[in-house]
């Protein structure tokens, strides 16, 4: 028999019967009934439907795409100066201290090259070409300044509200932003996305903050760095090295364990092998216990000490220490504890599940702050515009994050997309995978007579599977152009015998991956002798 009796009513509304009440108390809906609006604003009441904490590629894109659908989004961006008090604009580390700024002096380093090579193309080129340090960081920050500019005028007309502020969550959805003043101001949202990236990491050794460079610095130095010692063995590392010596710089490396952990080892170690005989020096399995300084000036002298695994303690004088050991999430100091998010205490990544959803409902996270995901530019815009969507526009497309493609931006570059060989073996079984590889040298090399049997491509194939590609690599000049196509061919599942089925266009580098015969299980020679 259904009792109705004692007659409920919430808020002058009545709700039902005893019944009716114990039914909304299992669903956990009766407690939901009796908030006070003041317990917990509505949707209506909220000063923003998206606040995205964080300026860089992947929060302006969400930002954007969100304010499509005539959604209220703010973004908030602050860039904390590095220890030695350098700062920039709006735009994240790709823009300012990252992709843009080194790509386009690895492009300086290649011009350099270009004019030794021009010799032998019958270019008269005086040989006590000088390069100007200032005059290319000049040229280079102003381009970047611009694009900052451009991020405004783009949120502008997108009807994005930007605030130059420090994002700290300081209740459920609420949040302080402080600006570089000091002035404090407190919004809330329905909805909350952490887009806030990485810094560098230092070493905690004695001198190391007080002397030592890192990326966020040497992009916008004003002046040459001189005799330089890079430590890492991250791709950061490496590609400064490279386009460093590619200026006539004298450049070190020191190497704790490993280049490019997490890539290609064979690849990794080739890139290693050419970087010596393009001019970087290598110091192995060794660490600096402490930075000193000599002499003041830009750039002054450093006295660095270092450790090997063997315990020989070694001392060397440089002008510049930059340091490239890794990147820290920049999760720690939000406020995240106060809301409940969960973070990973070692590394102050942020789990999330395939939506991008925190372990808070309403607050999401993209980009480099992401839990085992690829740390990449594209990856963050992708990420950014389709969770918009999914919030906003009726959608369910979510971010694909296997087979991305990827270069290292070393003298000789490298591309990448899917699996190393390392991973392919041990996912697949080492006697379910083909390797077909070959050496190659650009027709553009060949006048010039440099760095034959340099080049070097391999396809990782699944034999089980018809033969599909599971992982491209290559060391080629002009390595992204040639692995962005090729991943759009590997998103398609393209194969072995597709790819023998390709007419290549001749003469180009990314014809080799259309003539590939040798295997590795083959053991047959992979050296070329011309084009």
């Amino acid at each position: 028999m259904e009792n109705v009796l004692p007659a409920v009513y919430v808020k002058e509304k009545r709700i039902g019967g005893y019944n009716d009440i114990l039914q909304l108390s299992k669903e956990g809906l009766f407690q939901k009934l009796l908030e006070n609006k003041e317990d917990k604003p509505s949707q209506n009441t909220y000063d923003y439907d998206l606040i995205v904490i964080g300026g860089g590629s992947g929060g302006l894109a969400a930002s954007k795409e969100a304010a499509k659908y005539d959604k209220k989004v703010l973004v908030l961006d602050f860039v904390s100066p590095s220890p030695l008090g350098t700062k920039w604009g709006l735009g994240g580390t790709c823009v300012n201290v990252g992709c843009i700024p080194k790509k386009l002096m690895h492009q300086a380093a290649l011009l350099r090259q270009a004019l030794k090579d021009s010799h032998k193309y019958g270019w008269k080129i005086e040989d006590n070409v000088e390069h100007n340090w200032e005059l290319m960081t000049d040229s280079i920050q102003n381009y970047i300044g611009s694009l900052n500019w451009n991020y405004r005028v783009s949120l502008m007309e997108n009807k994005v509200k930007y605030e130059n502020g420090y994002g700290e969550f300081v209740e459920p959805h609420k949040i302080k932003s402080t600006n570089t003043r000091g002035k404090v101001k407190y919004f809330t949202a329905e909805k909350f996305l952490i887009a806030t990236g990485e810094r560098p990491r230092y070493l905690g050794i004695p001198g190391d903050k007080e002397y030592c460079i890192t990326s966020d610095d040497l992009f916008s130095l004003p002046y040459c760095p001189g005799k330089t010692l890079v430590i890492g063995a991250s791709y950061v590392a490496l590609e400064c090295a490279g386009f460093l010596v590619g200026l006539g710089l004298d450049v070190t490396v020191m190497v704790r364990s490993i280049l490019l952990r997490g890539f290609d080892q064979q690849m990794a170690n080739k890139i290693g092998e050419h970087m010596e005989e393009y001019g970087v020096k290598f110091i192995k399995d060794s660490v600096p216990t402490k930075i000193e300084l000599i002499e003041a000036g830009t750039p002054g002298k450093l006295r660095v000490t270092s450790k090997s695994t063997d315990g020989t303690e070694i001392t060397e004088e440089y002008n510049t220490v930059l340091l490239a050991i890794g990147r820290e999430a920049c999760t720690r100091k939000i406020g995240l504890d106060i809301v409940g998010v969960k973070i990973n205490e070692k590394t102050g990544k942020i789990p999330v599940n395939d939506e991008e959803q925190t372990n808070v409902p309403y607050i999401y996270a993209i980009g480099d702050v992401l839990e085992d995901k690829l740390e990449l530019t594209p990856v963050a815009i992708q990420a950014g515009r389709l969770l918009a969507k999914r919030l906003y526009g009726h959608s369910n497309l979510k971010c694909d994050y296997v087979n991305v493609p990827t270069t290292v931006f070393t003298p000789l570059e490298y591309g990448a997309c899917g699996l190393s060989e390392a991973d392919a073996i041990r996912i697949y079984g080492e006697e379910n995978i083909e390797v077909y590889h070959s050496y190659f040298w650009p027709l553009e090399w060949t006048v010039p007579a440099r760095d034959n049997n340099k080049c070097y491509a391999k396809l990782i194939c699944n034999i089980k599977d018809d033969e599909r590609v599971v992982g491209i690599h290559v060391l080629s000049p002009n390595a992204g152009e040639i692995t962005q196509g090729f991943a759009a061919a590997m998103k398609c599942g393209i194969t072995k015998e597709q790819l023998d089925c390709t007419i290549g266009i001749h003469p180009v580098c990314a014809e080799i991956f259309t003539t590939l015969t040798v295997t590795k299980r083959s053991g047959g020679s992979i050296l070329q002798s011309g084009c």
